[in-house]
């Protein structure tokens, strides 16, 4: 699909792959002046596919969809989704925020096909800066046919997304058999054949695949074993106070700290971000009772503070060295299969290159962001950045629900004026001194220890 690609070759706005956010950031841009082109290696639209398992629902409400939050009335919002697709009604009595990710998915597949600032089959090989023209050359390539595609931009969005990681020591494996989470669905019926399965990991994904296989015990006979290094199979928060941590006030206030504090939070706040949805927890403990009544042995094996160190291939399939860490304590583990739910990387974009030596870096190597999500850029062009600055902006980075604010943000700086709200007043609880003190009165800041009130600037 290459509905987007127009006669011009120049662009204010090139933006380099295609996940929610940049699709959300395609969608809001769609309704400027601003000329736009976003371009998507893959041949169409897929939101982690390989984890789109039935019944499993998106973890935020729906309303954290592409445009809603910034601009309700568009035509892109889920909401207008159903309507297009006849299924108003059906979701009218479906009674629930969160939605099955399946449709999530479906529902974003409309979005960039409904688009005409939208080119799928891009992989963008190479970006260069014009320093005469002050712009970017974009290059990309056709994975399919080989063709060369070639545009310029004023801006460049970099949205290209995380990649599964596989710790060092855990690969080297036929991919059939040890494999990321990521590709789980394509290889659940090699997992319904084995007789031993591991799962790894103790986010929401090794959480799913553990349940998803756990129902498919009922078809077929197979050991079913979790181990995570994690303290424990703990739920991700979500009370309503610990979830305005999602909002645009605490974006502001992380980004505001020193560069030193936010990389000790950001380490601390684990279970904000990562961790297993409650209603995901609920279900796995409801579904292991129900296997145990009448002394019934679910056949299943759970082990915490569990790190597997090294796999090694047998005969039989294959050998899981392990070690409980609070004990000390090592063991050996046989498997068939062993499904790898160990996050996800973010590897420098190769197609960056070109333009390395302009790009501003700080000690460890990561890019510096501005509070409006651009890249220091030593050039009169603008590079920003989706989902990479959870180092600089916390820990909404990833969160669906921050996506629009992100995007209003560079709507507005791409723009030069606001076009969406910028929302400022949406917690009922504060984060800074400054902004408590502010409004509660008998309070006022303190610049030392000696309890000398701050002078107002």
């Amino acid at each position: 699909m290459t509905g987007g690609e127009r006669s011009t070759d120049s662009y204010d706005v090139v933006g380099i792959g295609l996940g929610p956010f940049n699709l959300g950031l395609a969608a809001l841009l769609e309704d400027t002046e601003s000329d736009a082109l976003f371009l998507e290696r893959e041949s169409e639209f897929e939101w982690h596919g390989g984890m789109l398992i039935e019944d499993a629902t998106l973890e935020v409400p729906f309303l954290a969809d592409l445009v809603t939050l910034a601009d309700p009335t568009s035509e892109y919002t889920y909401l207008n989704y159903l309507r297009e697709a006849d299924r108003l009604y059906e979701f009218y009595f479906y009674e629930t925020f969160q939605v099955p990710r399946r449709e999530y998915d479906d529902y974003c597949k409309w979005v960039a096909e409904t688009l005409g600032n939208t080119a799928f089959s891009r992989n963008v090989t190479d970006v260069r800066y014009d320093e005469e023209g002050e712009v970017f050359h974009v290059t990309a390539r056709d994975p399919e046919n080989g063709g060369t595609f070639e545009c310029r931009a004023e801006n460049v969005m970099v949205g290209v997304g995380s990649v599964p990681r596989i710790p060092e020591a855990l690969r080297g494996h036929p991919s059939e058999d040890v494999f990321h989470t990521a590709r789980y669905l394509d290889r659940r019926e090699r997992c319904l054949d084995a007789e031993a399965i591991t799962v790894v990991g103790s986010g929401q994904s090794a959480a799913e695949v553990f349940l998803d296989l756990l129902k498919h015990r009922s078809e077929t006979d197979f050991r079913l074993d979790w181990f995570t290094r994690s303290a424990g199979f703990f739920p991700m928060e979500y009370s309503k106070l610990g979830l305005q941590h999602f909002t645009p006030e605490y974006t502001e206030y992380f980004y505001d700290l020193p560069q030193e504090r936010k990389d000790g939070l950001v380490s601390e706040q684990d279970l904000l971000y990562k961790g297993i949805d409650p209603e995901t927890s609920e279900e796995i403990y409801d579904l292991l009772y129900e296997r145990s009544i009448g002394d019934a042995d679910p056949d299943v094996g759970m082990l915490a503070t569990t790190e597997v160190a090294d796999i090694e291939a047998t005969d039989d399939g294959y050998r899981l060295t392990c070690e409980q860490w609070q004990e000390g304590e090592r063991f050996a583990h046989e498997s068939d299969v062993v499904v790898l739910g160990t996050g996800y990387h973010r590897p420098r974009p190769s197609f960056l290159a070109g333009i390395e030596d302009r790009i501003s870096r700080d000690a460890k190597g990561r890019l510096r962001i501005a509070e409006n999500y651009e890249i220091e850029f030593d050039g009169a062009g603008r590079l920003f950045v989706q989902n990479a600055d959870l180092y600089s902006h916390g820990v909404g980075t990833p969160d669906l629900g921050l996506g629009c604010q992100r995007n209003a943000v560079i709507v507005e700086s791409v723009l030069g004026e606001k076009r969406y709200p910028i929302d400022e007043d949406t917690v009922f609880q504060d984060f800074s001194v400054e902004r408590f003190c502010s409004k509660a009165p008998g309070s006022e800041r303190l610049d030392d220890e000696r309890a000398t009130p701050a002078q107002e600037d």
